[in-house]
């Protein structure tokens, strides 16, 4: 059967990890007038785990055959996108029967969920980028979340073509390039369309989160960059002196926002200065991202970080907590 797009049907939510109503929820308003707008990467981030290597070392090329592709995209003997299309490629399993190995395989950041909420009560679009599938996300998303929660989030990410047999899987990528998904050029898709621009005119803070080196050209569009403790973003980070600012769960990144966003806030306040007016956003929009890094932190002296976020800048090299878990960048 010739493959075709497919859309994820509706789902019942049998169970949840950690059940939506049962979570301590902060439904209060940071009560700051700027727009913040966050992208997350998927796998590794949001989850511990890689969807699509949890599909290939079950129904594919498996671990081994992963591990030299792999290689290969590090060593620049083959683009991500050629060596991805083989590895989806190698897939052999209808949709559902490889669902429900994702669905007990996966875990979710313990404290995501709340996190989502919070972005929902502030009014936070937040946005999944992600180098993975469109249909296998959104299902993972309405599983863990319930479908009214997972529709708040946006996913940008290549589609697919699966046949009803699960004889061929084929990646429907977003860009014509050797990437597939530029998450750079998805992001200044994203602020082309929103013009950076709230309803108030306030100019949005653009935050990013993710765990490998493969973030970071999305990482250079971004004001604020969180990198996973422990995982690759965070050790290219510390290894190339880069700011960003460490968390272990969606609760850090919680704490981080609003103690950013107020700070911001205040910086406007008494000094004659518009309620829009965001130096390190202005800064950001004239600056070359081939020539810098562009993060908020970056832009602010030393000894401001240290003020500000002492827990967070007071050193460039704190120590990097190695998980328990190993989990594969994205």
């Amino acid at each position: 059967m010739a493959p075709s797009a497919i859309t994820p049907p509706a789902i019942e939510v049998k169970s949840l990890r950690v059940p939506v109503s049962s979570m301590p929820v902060d439904a209060s308003s940071i009560g700051t007038k700027r727009k913040i707008i966050c992208f997350s990467d998927f796998d590794g981030t949001i989850f511990m785990q890689d969807t699509g290597h949890i599909l290939f070392n079950n129904f594919g090329c498996g671990n081994e055959r992963r591990a030299v592709l792999d290689a290969q995209i590090h060593s620049g003997e083959r683009s991500f996108r050629e060596v991805s299309e083989e590895m989806w490629g190698s897939l052999d399993v209808p949709f559902e029967s490889g669902f429900e190995v994702m669905k007990t395989a996966l875990d979710i950041d313990p404290d995501f969920q709340t996190f989502h909420r919070f972005c929902i009560n502030n009014s936070i679009p937040f946005n999944v980028i992600s180098a993975g599938l469109k249909p296998v996300l959104r299902r993972v998303l309405n599983h863990f979340l319930g479908e009214a929660e997972s529709a708040h989030i946006d996913i940008v990410a290549n589609d697919a073509t699966i046949s009803a047999d699960g004889h061929d899987w084929k990646p429907v990528w977003r860009h014509e390039n050797e990437l597939g998904h530029d998450k750079a050029l998805s992001i200044n898709e994203y602020k082309d369309t929103a013009k950076l621009e709230s309803d108030d005119g306030t100019i949005p803070m653009i935050v990013f989160i993710g765990d490998g080196v493969s973030d970071l050209p999305a990482a250079r569009e971004a004001d604020v960059l969180f990198a996973r403790k422990g995982l690759r973003l965070e050790e290219y980070c510390l290894e190339n002196k880069l700011a960003y600012i460490p968390f272990n769960t969606f609760a850090d990144i919680q704490r981080e926002v609003i103690k950013i966003a107020k700070i911001d806030d205040e910086k406007t306040k008494g000094k004659g200065l518009p309620s829009n007016f965001n130096p390190r956003a202005n800064l950001w929009r004239r600056v070359s991202s081939k020539r810098a890094v562009p993060l908020l932190a970056a832009f602010t002296p030393r000894e401001e970080k240290m003020f500000t976020w002492p827990e967070t800048f007071t050193t460039l090299t704190p120590t990097v907590e190695k998980p328990a878990l190993t989990v594969p960048a994205a």
